[in-house]
This record gives structure tokens, C-alpha cells and sequence, in this order.
């Protein structure tokens, strides 16, 4: 099979209830750039110094960017004096990933090039000190988090260097036709995503971001199976193994929390009444991006505000009196939400859109047990939703073959001492 490249970017638009249609990241037709989804917020960028490890040597004239910030660059060009750009992998608002060879360790990685502009030059510093937090807890990357190898300001352009990996399992969900994953594959990507992000939270980080998008298969090789009942050929992964990525929204517990995060379609209520957010939003994405994965297709597919809670109602229930009655927000009236569902949208997610109960494919205990832990997941109140802790611990999980079970590492990580880095950024 040819090799299949990373995704390192932000992804495209979905369908609820079926199949998203062709978003095809870093996929360049004629002179058209394919959009990427975007976070629906402004950049919230808060740099807490006046970082001056970074500064380097005047530009060179034969370093150029173009009209929108990104570096040009060809392949072939040697950048920092180390590494070989062999190919573009993809594109996004915040700049390029390019597949590159360290000259100096003789192995190929994907370096993350930011454009020279302001706002994403400070976004990339706050992902870089997000991954060198991991990376002090985690030298090893025993949590599954995506390695950084190594980060670099190249004329005004914030470079940081990844491990590769594979397809995204939203890449891979796309070019299998939407295909669900088999309930064991499911499980696996699970509870790996379960325990990468239960680390985030153990050193008080919420990553924010969490979407099929952002979970990469190590590699993404597969076998070719007959389906007699698609009556066609699909995909299997042969490896479920997986890394988190994406940090550059990732949020410590005594930072500034912006009002709103999170992509659209996996956004906690609390984040879109304005409540204010922590930990238990990640675990809110966590149950939506589980429902995708079984069955293909996105849970909440909308873009707006009161018909995104509108969905929540019909698929989960009532949204509790005390967040109605305490956001400030304009959807409520006398604790109950404004919607017409005489309108062409009430319409739509009438018909679209179902209680949660009704989406298993199967009656089986398997099947019953993943959707109590999305319950469990879903649920409104923060406090009320599952732990990550606890999630782990669920029934679903029981079935988990030996070999893929991961080891409590907390305590080991928390006695290690501190992992310097030749150079790092305040925070």
C-alpha cells in the first residue's frame, strides 16, 4: 500500500446523521486551497512575557513569504541548517505541515511551519508550552500525546518538529466511505483517548480541541475486507494504536479561559451558554467523537447556536432548569428554549435527529454498555458527567484484550524530575 501521510491540521465540514461529504484536508485543486474547519471563536492568544530566547539573526533576503504569511519554500531547501523539505503535507489559516528529513538524525518527521503572523506566532507559543508541560510529564510519550522533537523561530515563522504518524481516524473514516469502525476498534480508540486525555487533566490541562481530527492512527495500513452485507469492499486498520495532537488550544487550569472553544460539532453546552468551562468539556467531546466512530456520522451537525441545544434536547432530554434559568444568554424563556419546531429548522431536527437510545446498531450488552458510557458522557450538568478516572473503570471497557491495557503511570511521572529542554518559552 502507499504510504500514507500525516494530518497535522484542522479538518472539514461534517453531516449529522449522514455521511460527511468530501472535505479533503491539504488537497489542492488548480490554484484553490481547500478551506479547513475552523474554531467558530476569535484567537485568544494571552502571552504572559516578552519572550526574548527566540530572537535571531537579521533576515536574509533569500527568505520570503508570500501574501498571506506563509514561508516560501521548494523542496529541497535545507531550513535551520538541518532539515530537507521533501513535500507539502497540508495547509491551514495558521500555516503548513511539511514532510522534512533531520539531516542531523537521519529520519523523516513533520515539521509544522506558522505563518510570520502575530496572532499565530503567539498561538504556536502556547502549543509549544503546552507540549513542553507534556513533555517534562511524559518524556517517554507514554500517554499517547503526540511527541515534539524539537522547535525553532525561523525568520519570524514558528517551526515545531512532530513525530510522523498516520491518518487521522477521521481521514481514514473519510476515505472508507464513512464505513463505522467495528465495535472492538471502538473500544480501543476508546480507551486510549480516554487515558491520553485523563493525563491532560491529572497536570490540570484541558486540551479543548478533542475531535476525530485530532486522534491519529501510528499507522494507518489496512486491509482490503468484503462485506457482504455492504455488498463492497471496506477498510479495516490494521493497528488501532493512536496519538492526541492539535495543543495550540489546550488550556491550564490557571490560565485564562476564553469564552468560547471547542469546534462546533463537540462543544459542551456549558460552552455555549456561557457558563464557563473546565475538564468535563473535554469529556463531552470525548462521547460525541465515541457516537461518530460507531456509527459514521456526526451527532450535532449545525452552526448555530439555538439549533445546535435544540438537537441536545431531542437526542438527550430537557437541558436542566438551573443552566437555563443561569445563563445569560438568550435562548431560554422562563427556563424553557425558545424554538419553533413548526419552522423549517425545528422541522429538520425533528427529522433528523433522534433520542440517543434509538441510534445502537445492536441490542447486544457490548453495544448497550457503549452507549450508557455516551450517556454518561452527555451528560448536561458538568459536575454531574462521568470522570475520565471513572470512564476507564466503565463496564464498556471490561472487553479490552490484555495486550491493549495501559499501565497507571501517574505516580511515575510525577516523581520524575524535571526534563530540560535546550531551550524553552516562559509562560
Amino acid at each position: 500500500m502507499a504510504s500514507q501521510e500525516v494530518n497535522m491540521l484542522m479538518p472539514g465540514n461534517q453531516v449529522s446523521w449522514w455521511p460527511r461529504q468530501g472535505w479533503e484536508p491539504w488537497v489542492q485543486r488548480g490554484n484553490n486551497v481547500e478551506p479547513t474547519r475552523e474554531l467558530d471563536t476569535k484567537l485568544d492568544v494571552t502571552p504572559e512575557s516578552n519572550d526574548t530566547s527566540i530572537s535571531e539573526s537579521p533576515r536574509p533576503p533569500s527568505v520570503e513569504d508570500d501574501e498571506d504569511g506563509h514561508l516560501v519554500y521548494q523542496s529541497g531547501d535545507i531550513l535551520a541548517n538541518r532539515y530537507k523539505v521533501l513535500a507539502t503535507l497540508g495547509e491551514g489559516t495558521f500555516g503548513k505541515v511539511v514532510k522534512v528529513k533531520d539531516l542531523q538524525m537521519d529520519h523523516v518527521m513533520a515539521l509544522k511551519i506558522i505563518k510570520n503572523v502575530e496572532k499565530y506566532r503567539e498561538a504556536a507559543k502556547l502549543e509549544i508550552n503546552a507540549l513542553e508541560k507534556i513533555a517534562t510529564k511524559d518524556p517517554e510519550g507514554q500517554h499517547l500525546c503526540v511527541k515534539m522533537l524539537d522547535w525553532f523561530n525561523y525568520h519570524g515563522h514558528m517551526c515545531i518538529a512532530f513525530e510522523m504518524l498516520g491518518l487521522s481516524v477521521f481521514d481514514f473514516l473519510r476515505d472508507n466511505s464513512y464505513q463505522p469502525y467495528p465495535l472492538e476498534h471502538v473500544r480501543h480508540i476508546g480507551y486510549q483517548l480516554c487515558y491520553a486525555v485523563k493525563f491532560l487533566h491529572d497536570n490540570k490541562l484541558t486540551h479543548t480541541d478533542l475531535k476525530p481530527e485530532n486522534i491519529l492512527f501510528v499507522d494507518s495500513d489496512y486491509e482490503t475486507i468484503y462485506s457482504s452485507k455492504k455488498r463492497r469492499d471496506i477498510r479495516r486498520v490494521k493497528r488501532t494504536d493512536i496519538r492526541l495532537i492539535d495543543f495550540g488550544s489546550a488550556t491550564f487550569d490557571h490560565e485564562h479561559h476564553s469564552t468560547i472553544v471547542s469546534t462546533r460539532h463537540y462543544r459542551a453546552p456549558e460552552v455555549i451558554l456561557e457558563l464557563g468551562w473546565s475538564q468535563p468539556c473535554d469529556v463531552w467531546s470525548i462521547g460525541c467523537i465515541l457516537f461518530e466512530l460507531y456509527l459514521g456520522i456526526t451527532l450535532f451537525q449545525t452552526h448555530d447556536n439555538r439549533e445546535h441545544l435544540a438537537m441536545m434536547e431531542r437526542i438527550l432530554g430537557t437541558i436542566p432548569h438551573r443552566m437555563a434559568r443561569k445563563t445569560k444568554t438568550k435562548y431560554f424563556y422562563h427556563g424553557k428554549l425558545e424554538w419553533d419546531e413548526k419552522s423549517s429548522a425545528g422541522r429538520y431536527v425533528r427529522d433528523n435527529c433522534k433520542p440517543l437510545h434509538r441510534c445502537m446498531l445492536s441490542d447486544d450488552e457490548e453495544h448497550r454498555q457503549l452507549f450508557d458510557l455516551v450517556q454518561k458522557m452527555l451528560e448536561y450538568e458538568p459536575s454531574q458527567r462521568i470522570t475520565l478516572k471513572d470512564a476507564l473503570a466503565h463496564s464498556f471497557f471490561d472487553a479490552l484484550p490484555a495486550h491493549q491495557r495501559l499501565p497507571d503511570l501517574r505516580a511515575a511521572g510525577d516523581s520524575q524530575q524535571s526534563h530540560e529542554r535546550s531551550h524553552s518559552l516562559s509562560r
